[in-house]
């Protein structure tokens, strides 16, 4: 039987298309100048790979669904980008200044590429994300060149490392070392928990009916094949249970393809 698209990948994919447009500005060189990407070719197979972790259990392995290999973030970057901002002030001993917030809210909320644009320049591109990351434990997420922070690559495993950054309970921080306080955690769990109802598909899927999720979702098509790099991360409960889920896949397609791919593996991953 055909596995049929949820209504919530139907009903939002047209639109996320005219906003994978706006992230192609931002993570391809010379978007103006280059040419309509290709239509896909039928040759190439999407892939998809999930990592699982239990919150509310004793464990602290992330569960891994499919092979642990790199992929493009496109717009889930900028939760990691939201935190390498929250470590520089914390260092500075400081909050978000109102300017900083103001950019900070829509680049999660409403995935605004102009606002991550400008926090890419402010906490120092690549090499800015890779200091954070060090602190936070990724190991496997390399930057994207230049200004090009939606071809940041990394792994399912690193983005449940950096889940866990933000929505476990934390360990030691220090001035200048160390990861999020408490107070900066509260604040990215916060944004993710409210991004606008039409970027609220993927992950999300393998909740309870009802729950509430907290995710940050990325998508963009590839001028190189046509073919679409599609992800989602973020906290999801299961009948009260608590679960942080990272999907990532790429080769897909279309839009919608890879949104029911995402929300396809979720539902098998947890």
């Amino acid at each position: 039987m055909p596995i049929r698209p949820s209504r919530t990948a139907r009903t939002t994919a047209g639109a996320l298309v005219t906003a994978a447009v706006a992230l192609s500005a931002a993570a391809l060189p010379h978007p103006a100048a280059a040419a309509a990407p290709p239509a896909p070719s039928g040759k190439a197979r999407a892939h998809a790979t999930a990592a699982v972790f239990d919150l509310d259990g004793t464990g602290r392995t992330a569960v891994l669904r499919g092979a642990d290999r790199t992929y493009d973030t496109a717009s889930i970057v900028k939760v990691d980008i939201l935190a390498a901002l929250l470590l520089r002030a914390q260092d500075a001993g400081r909050p978000l200044s109102a300017a900083e917030r103001d950019l900070a809210e829509p680049m999660i909320r409403r995935s605004d590429n102009a606002a991550a644009n400008a926090l890419w320049r402010r906490i120092g591109r690549a090499s800015g994300l890779a200091a954070a990351n060090a602190r936070l434990g990724l190991t496997s997420t390399t930057g994207g060149p230049g200004g090009k922070w939606g071809l940041t690559r990394t792994t399912a495993s690193d983005q449940i490392r950096l889940l866990r950054a933000v929505f476990d309970s934390g360990g030691t921080v220090r001035r200048g070392s160390g990861g999020l306080d408490a107070g900066s955690r509260a604040y990215v769990r916060t944004l993710m928990s409210r991004v606008e109802s039409g970027q609220s598909w993927g992950v999300s899927a393998a909740g309870s009916p009802g729950a509430r999720p907290a995710l940050k979702n990325g998508w963009l098509q590839r001028s190189t094949t046509g073919r679409w790099d599609v992800n989602s991360v973020g906290e999801i409960a299961v009948r009260g249970h608590r679960y942080l889920v990272a999907v990532l896949s790429d080769g897909n397609a279309s839009m919608g393809d890879g949104v029911s791919l995402v929300e396809r593996t979720a539902r098998a991953a947890v």
